[in-house]
């Protein structure tokens, strides 16, 4: 079966506009153009927007999107599988969500009491799940499955306590970093507090602290763009300054 541009998009929900970018884009280029000029897709062009449509519900960019989809080795039926263990995952986040939310109607009507640890289980469970989506491949390939699954464990079973603390430690880590960045010096004592400020924090999520971990996540913090952007917001140089500053602070400076 065929469709127009009209007809493709009513069956899948999304604009002609976006059709039309798709096609401008070369994420999904229709089967053929008619005598008319109309933009006509077959079914091979139906499973693509299908599998965009896959891809975009769980947050990819269009520009990840087409480097998979049109890739030789791209195996549908494989993403497929993809696509559902993502979805299943996503559907747990909102279970959870909407337990939290049942129970928490539930508390205010006196029905029932809730602990404060119940309070933030989902939130926690969907800080883990865009953690992952962000950094999980990178993460993972550095220290391994068990390590981030661990780590991983240990956020899901924080307090709300250890959350306010962390949270703070956080914030305490930013201002002594940005006054320490204008001295420039990263081995003086405020650049080292914020490396040992830092260390604080890294023990809040991690099982086991070791200095060249903590050496390894500072030089990420450089290599890996999304990282540096994040250091680098307010003050351009700040990630490579707190490399240097945890490579002196760990005696991992070259």
């Amino acid at each position: 079966m065929e469709y127009t541009v009209q007809k493709l998009g009513s069956l899948a929900g999304v604009s002609t506009r976006t059709l039309r970018y798709y096609d401008e884009i070369g994420i999904l280029k229709p089967a053929r153009i008619n005598s008319s000029g109309y933009r006509i897709y077959g079914q091979k062009e139906v499973d693509r927007l299908q599998q965009i449509l896959f891809y975009r519900e769980l947050g990819v960019s269009l520009d990840s999107i087409k480097e998979i989809v049109t890739a030789p080795t791209f195996d549908g039926a494989a993403a497929l599988r993809e696509h559902r263990e993502k979805l299943l995952e996503k559907k747990e986040q909102l279970e959870l969500l909407i337990a939290n939310v049942d129970k928490t109607i539930a508390l205010t009507e006196g029905r029932m009491e809730m602990s404060n640890k119940e309070k933030f289980e989902g939130f926690k469970k969907k800080m883990i799940d865009e953690n992952e989506k962000k950094y999980g491949k990178e993460i993972r390939q550095k220290y391994g499955n068990d390590t981030v699954d661990k780590s991983n464990a240990k956020l899901q079973n924080m307090t709300q306590e250890q959350h306010d603390e962390v949270t703070a430690l956080g914030e305490q880590i930013t201002v002594t970093l940005a006054e320490a960045f204008k001295t420039g010096d990263p081995a003086g004592e405020l650049a080292q507090k914020a490396a040992e400020l830092h260390k604080q924090w890294l023990c809040y999520y991690w099982n086991e602290y070791s200095k060249e971990a903590h050496a390894g996540l500072a030089q990420m913090y450089v290599d890996d763009e999304r990282f540096t952007a994040y250091y680098d917001k307010e003050q351009p140089g700040t990630a490579e300054f707190l490399r240097e500053a945890i490579h002196i602070y760990t005696g991992m400076k070259k």
